[in-house]
């Protein structure tokens, strides 16, 4: 059982493959139990629209087999896009996701939410234990200090600011506008918060629970509106912007439910992996549709900062990897470090055992300390003197670690 991240994102594959092996919010639990109870030993399942990672105490070939078996791909189709990290690459790995150095724009702070939320869930289906806890609570601990200390979140243009300046590039004045927001969750909140501060003409946000949806209006204020997903097909039409963010599967929104031609520009925005919205309503007249794939070219500004930014985060987190790998090995010694004392511990129990009986029968103290001394002495070592005379020119080491604990200035060397 080994610590290791299995994992594909938006660098090693694109859009339709990242959509297969995706985990929705409904059914992230019970794969986490699944993999844990089955598979791995320890497992967390982080599962955004740019990635799916699955870090696990286990078997990496056998956790690919039960990803591609739980998402009904094959392997052999799956594998060319996977990265497969052993343990000190997976501290690494971990470091630099939750500091926002390995997301697609670059520093951005939800990704850490999203880390710490996976791992709660993974805490939940007792997916966490000794590895997995040591490995997380040090990545948040390092990705707080790194992203404080270097910088490396400012001057972040997130995906929410891009999609205003995307609008109103492509359609004008949001205040002219009718804004749709297909779902309530965390990334739609926080591109609607955008929205909303440019007073659009009309904000409407469709979720499969109203009550979620109403929440949401709340926050946002500005006239917000909710509705269920349900009358989609019959809303769509009245909306200038529709952007979708949900944990669906399949898509919500598809080419039949645009019956009638327009002759505006509908600007559509799928933030959502698996998609929201089927590809085929890009082949529509007037419907201009963006992926979150799409985002990456509009979020540049502000790179060369977040780059000066980014190499001294990459700096930092480098040195908190050592740190840790550093703390594991100490941790690993631990149970030696106790076999150790055990065993001076019988020797001396023995000795002094044997020095109380010869003061009992009568035994002089000194002679007695006398002998205590030299049997301790003796049992001391006897290991150690035994390992130097059976080393020969290939124990070299032994020799050198021994000389190294007892402080010993060697004269001649093993032939």
């Amino acid at each position: 059982m080994k610590l290791t991240v299995i994992g594909l994102n938006h660098q090693t594959a694109p859009l339709n493959i990242r959509e297969k092996l995706a985990f929705s919010a409904a059914n992230l639990s019970e794969a986490v139990r699944d993999l844990n109870v089955n598979v791995a030993a320890e497992a967390v399942i982080l599962s955004t629209c740019n990635r799916t990672e699955l870090y696990c105490v286990g078997d990496a070939d056998i956790i690919i087999d039960w990803w591609a078996n739980s998402r009904g791909v094959a392997v052999a189709d799956i594998r060319p896009y996977l990265y497969v990290l052993g343990c000190s690459e997976t501290i690494r790995h971990a470091f630099r996701v939750a500091c926002g150095l390995d997301s697609m724009v670059l520093g951005e702070p939800q990704i850490l939410g999203q880390m710490k939320e996976a791992v709660r869930i993974a805490r939940e289906q007792d997916g966490v234990s000794t590895w997995l806890n040591a490995l997380f609570q040090r990545t948040f601990a390092a990705a707080k200090e790194v992203r404080s200390l270097s910088g490396v979140g400012d001057n972040v243009v997130s995906m929410a600011s891009a999609a205003v300046r995307m609008v109103e590039q492509t359609l004008g004045d949001i205040s002219n506008l009718n804004v749709l927001f297909v779902g309530a969750g965390e990334m739609n909140e926080n591109v609607a918060t955008y929205f909303a501060a440019r007073q659009p003409k009309s904000l409407m946000i469709a979720n499969r629970t109203l009550t979620r949806a109403a929440h949401l209006c709340s926050k946002l204020g500005h006239g917000a509106q909710a509705c269920k997903l349900d009358v989609l097909p019959e809303i769509l039409p009245r909306y200038d912007v529709i952007i979708a963010c949900t944990g669906s599967e399949t898509p919500l929104i598809t080419a039949d439910m645009f019956q009638a031609a327009s002759d505006k520009t509908l600007f559509m925005l799928d933030l959502a992996v698996p998609r929201n919205i089927a590809a085929e309503v890009a082949d529509i007249d007037g419907v201009m549709l963006y992926t979150v794939d799409d985002m990456a070219e509009r979020v540049a500004s502000g790179k060369e900062a977040r780059a000066l930014a980014a190499a001294q985060a990459e700096t930092m987190v480098q040195e908190k990897v050592g740190e840790f790998v550093a703390w594991q090995q100490s941790r690993q010694r631990v149970p030696l470090i106790c076999a150790l004392r055990d065993e001076g511990e019988r020797a001396r129990q023995q000795v002094l055992n044997n020095a109380l009986r010869q003061l009992a029968k009568g035994t002089p103290p000194e002679e007695v300390l006398e002998r205590l001394s030299v049997q301790l002495t003796n049992k001391l070592l006897h290991s150690p003197t035994r390992a130097l005379n059976k080393a020969d020119t290939h124990d070299a080491h032994v020799v050198k670690a021994l000389a190294e604990v007892y402080h010993l200035q060697r004269s001649t060397t093993v032939n």
